[in-house]
């Protein structure tokens, strides 16, 4: 038995749940079906260019970040298009969790296990201080070349106000920038859907609504 690659900084299971973690010795590089296959986990298991990578569930503000941001974009999607996180998506040859995915309703409210991209209009990623490099470099040219619509990324720790939120089309196979959005100001998207956001909605106090 092997034990799943860990993401840098973390310190690694604890013994009582170590066995959720854990793999046959394998010969080659991991494919979706192996990814598939694994076992519930609290961690999150990326299949990334044949290695699994590991990450620990996000900090609270990042998961606040993720909840509200599903909230606005549910607010603003017609009645077939859901928005969900942290879905099984099917890139490629590899298998991302994305924080936050808007896709057609069918396949989610069938209970599909994985997304395919075919189905996805956007993918979210909110950066977290040891993922930077995956979804900086690693992820968005995936993203793209597999087809998905809109790419959108939310910083929350950088300089400047925060969070900042930008907004990336795919154009033949590779992203565009599309808009750029600071707290208090209006980030205006038309596609997948139209929806307006101040990206100070997805942090700090709840605003009265």
């Amino acid at each position: 038995m092997s034990a799943l690659p860990l993401a840098e900084g973390w310190p690694g299971p604890s013994a009582e749940r170590a066995h959720l973690v854990m793999l046959p010795d394998h010969p080659g590089p991991y494919t979706v079906d192996d990814w598939l296959a694994l076992p519930q986990t609290e961690e999150r298991i990326e299949l990334i260019d044949g290695s699994f990578v590991v990450s620990p569930a996000p900090a609270a503000d990042h998961a606040l970040c993720a909840q509200r941001l599903v909230r606005v974009l549910l607010d603003a999607a017609p009645h077939d298009v859901e928005v969900v996180e942290s879905p099984n998506v099917q890139v490629g040859k590899e298998g991302f969790i994305p924080d936050v995915v808007v896709a057609r309703a069918e396949p989610i409210v069938a209970g599909a296990v994985v997304l395919d991209c075919d189905d996805v209009l956007m993918v979210v990623e909110i950066v977290s201080p040891g993922n930077r490099k995956r979804d900086y470099v690693v992820k968005p040219p995936s993203y793209a070349e597999a087809g998905v619509p809109v790419f959108l990324r939310v910083e929350l720790h950088a300089e400047g106000p925060m969070p900042l939120v930008e907004a990336f089309a795919e154009r033949g196979g590779e992203y565009e920038p599309l808009a750029t959005a600071r707290a208090g100001q209006t980030l205006v998207l038309t596609d997948p859907f139209e929806v307006r956001l101040d990206p100070a909605e997805l942090t700090g106090p709840r605003r009265p609504r």
